[in-house]
């Protein structure tokens, strides 16, 4: 369902997931909204990706009937109902832990599957049935903003012009500059994680790995020192895909991707179970990529100083893949802003744009704190306690995340975070971040 329409224009750069994420919702809240991505087409990159039921519930809002833009993504992500997820020891191989999955909630889905297709599913949402305009191929080279109005300036000189400029294009933003004065560079986590995605061919050639293709979708990890390797079979075990995070040596001026290479995998894991470099050794070398894992401190704020330019998603606050939120994050994000704009109104843009930032920046930055603390809690495992507490290696799963409905949050507190931000009270954070 569509609201009354707000009359606020709104550019949004990127068309991620959190740019289109943004778009849509404002879209359902009434705002007229476009899109506008630097890539001159839509390709079907990259591997896994993992949205929580925090991020469940706001795709399931969307389609002429509640679920069913959800559906086409189900259809699309692995089903481990039965499987669950296999924890293993680095270097026996013996499972610590199976951790069950939930059941299925129809209304907070849990999605994981390739970014690529989920991606193509949202996209062609927006464009083909709610009729975003998304326009390829532009390149930004600048941000304005004034009173009255924010923009952007394209490589082709054209100045586009509109109440708000969301910024979902990632983490080298060029809007930070605009945002915060300065120009903001991200630094390296010190980790980097090997990614690649192929189909089961060889791997149902080989009787020691076919298991994992054989008999559905599976989910099994392998923690130890320093690093830590998850493997997925996925389509009923007819696609593979795994990733291993590790210490990162190359300077980020370098690059932030390299194509990989199986000898320093190999490398890298030959204390490892065996099976390990089983499977990875199936991985076509073409289709893997060593990813680079900048980090970033919080930044003091998402908002420019008129209050016309937001960063959201990786451009305000880039995740590590330990947490498994990153993109939830910036659909809630999403959802926040388009309820925040509509309730301000199109004669309090820039209010409603702090609004949104107070009602989200305790709860992002909480979240962001899993990503390390999960990574950490692995690869620093105490193999003794673990197998007597098999429980304290499980992947969170914690209630003030998932059962958060950024949506319906934003719409609870308005009022009260607008009377805050209007008298310069301080937010309490509890409140805000974890309902």
């Amino acid at each position: 369902m569509q609201n009354a329409k707000t009359g606020i224009k709104i550019i949004i750069v990127g068309a991620g997931f959190g740019g289109l994420g943004a778009a849509i919702e404002c879209h359902r809240h009434g705002h007229d909204v476009e899109i506008y991505e630097a890539f001159p087409e839509l390709k079907q990159l990259g591997d896994i990706i993992s949205f929580g039921p925090n991020a469940g519930r706001i795709f399931y809002r969307w389609g002429e009937r509640d679920g069913e833009i959800a559906q086409r993504m189900r259809t699309l992500s692995i089903d481990l109902r039965s499987y669950g997820f296999n924890i293993r020891k680095y270097d026996t191989g013996e499972i610590i832990i199976n951790q069950k999955n939930p059941g299925w909630d129809e209304t907070s889905p849990v999605f994981n599957g390739h970014r690529g297709e989920l991606h193509q599913v949202i996209f062609d949402y927006a464009r083909d049935e709610l009729g975003i305009p998304i326009h390829l191929d532009r390149r930004i080279e600048q941000y304005f903003e004034d009173d009255e109005k924010s923009g952007i300036i394209l490589d082709s000189g054209e100045r586009i012009s509109a109440d708000l400029v969301i910024a979902a294009d990632g983490v080298r933003s060029k809007a930070r500059k605009a945002v915060l004065g300065f120009e903001d560079k991200p630094k390296s986590s010190g980790y980097a994680v090997w990614r690649a995605w192929f189909s089961n061919k060889d791997m149902i050639a080989d009787p020691e790995t076919a298991q994992f293709c054989e008999n559905g979708d599976t989910f099994n990890g392998w923690i130890g020192p320093d690093m830590h390797f998850l493997f997925s079979t996925i389509k009923n075990g007819s696609d593979c895909c795994w990733v291993l995070t590790h210490p990162d040596e190359h300077d980020i001026d370098e690059s932030w991707s390299f194509p990989g290479k199986l000898s320093e995998v190999k490398e890298a894991i030959r204390d490892w179970d065996e099976m390990c470099w089983r499977i990875v050794s199936k991985t076509p070398e073409e289709r893997l990529v060593d990813w680079k894992l900048v980090y970033r401190d919080p930044l003091p704020t998402w908002v420019s100083p008129v209050g016309r330019i937001l960063l959201l998603g990786d451009s305000a606050h880039p995740f590590l893949p330990t947490s498994a939120q990153g993109a939830t994050q910036a659909l809630e994000d999403g959802a926040t802003i388009a309820v925040c704009l509509r309730r301000a109104g199109k004669d309090a843009v820039p209010e409603g744009v702090r609004i949104h930032e107070r009602i989200r920046y305790e709860r992002v930055k909480g979240v962001q704190k899993t990503g390390e603390t999960t990574r950490d809690m692995w690869h620093k495992t105490d193999w003794e306690h673990a197998k007597k507490h098999p429980e304290s290696i499980q992947l969170p799963r914690e209630d003030w995340i998932f059962q958060h409905d950024a949506g319906k949050h934003a719409e609870a507190v308005f009022d009260d975070v607008r009377a805050e931000v209007n008298t310069g009270t301080s937010v309490n954070s509890e409140s805000v971040a974890h309902l």
